[in-house]
């Protein structure tokens, strides 16, 4: 309970003595290429293997003649909308967004940067952290979008090349009995992680003290942390929002 306090109170400290409109933005956008233009090459190769062994892995217990082909294809999309593409995206953007946002702040925290920041005036959470929170929010629903798409064409690609279905029986699973608030619901997931991750992650950085170790540390515990609230946080989105 104290940390949780300790936590609340520090997203309450980010709207304090904020900074002008024009630093926060171009912060932001500064945040945004390191959190989502660095991370597009491990969520595309994620999400494209995950979409193929999806595929894969549900043609090898489908056995029965009954049921047609073109039920992988709805069962590869429905696991990647709904959990897939926003859950695994995120737990893998913890572990790299995670661990650069608290090590950041660490070392900033630990070689004096942010208390030189505050002599000067400016208040050191809104000015490094705020952009990261709101930078987060913006880029993980774009990419749990690419995470969909790339997904869902590995599982195409994995599957008419083993010549497990066609591409035809395939894109008619795609659209069979497609629910258009199935990607509302994982964009909404994805903005909900964000900013679990980059706040958590904010949190563990910035009241690191010590030395290299414990930035090591925080860097761990901001991961850990982020991947336990995610998934509390994804149990109770599905409870509310289905």
């Amino acid at each position: 309970m104290k940390n949780f306090g300790a936590y609340l109170l520090f997203l309450g400290s980010l709207f304090r003595r904020g900074e002008s409109p024009k630093i926060l933005f171009k912060r932001t956008i500064d945040e945004a290429i390191l959190i989502g233009i660095d991370s597009i090459f491990i969520v595309a190769v994620v999400s494209t293997f995950i979409g193929a062994v999806t595929c894969v892995q549900i043609s090898y217990n489908l056995t029965s003649a009954l049921i047609p082909k073109s039920t992988i294809g709805f069962m590869v999309r429905e696991m990647t909308v709904l959990e897939m593409a926003p859950t695994i995206t995120s737990i893998v953007l913890a572990g790299k967004v995670g661990s650069n946002i608290a090590g950041g702040l660490g070392t900033m925290k630990i070689t004096e940067q942010v208390d030189a920041l505050e002599v000067m005036g400016i208040n050191s959470t809104s000015y490094l952290v705020l952009p990261k929170i709101i930078a987060s929010i913006l880029v993980f629903p774009m990419l749990v979008i690419i995470a969909m798409f790339l997904s869902i064409l590995g599982g195409y690609v994995a599957g008419t090349l083993t010549d497990t279905l066609t591409g035809q029986e395939y894109i008619t699973g795609l659209r069979t009995a497609f629910i258009p608030y199935n990607i509302t619901f994982a964009l909404i997931k994805s903005v909900v992680f964000a900013f679990l991750i980059s706040s958590i992650s904010s949190y563990k950085g910035y009241f690191t003290t010590g030395g290299a170790l414990e930035v090591g540390e925080s860097s761990t515990k901001a991961v850990t942390s982020s991947v336990i609230a995610l998934l509390i946080a994804d149990y109770v989105c599905a409870q509310v929002l289905l």
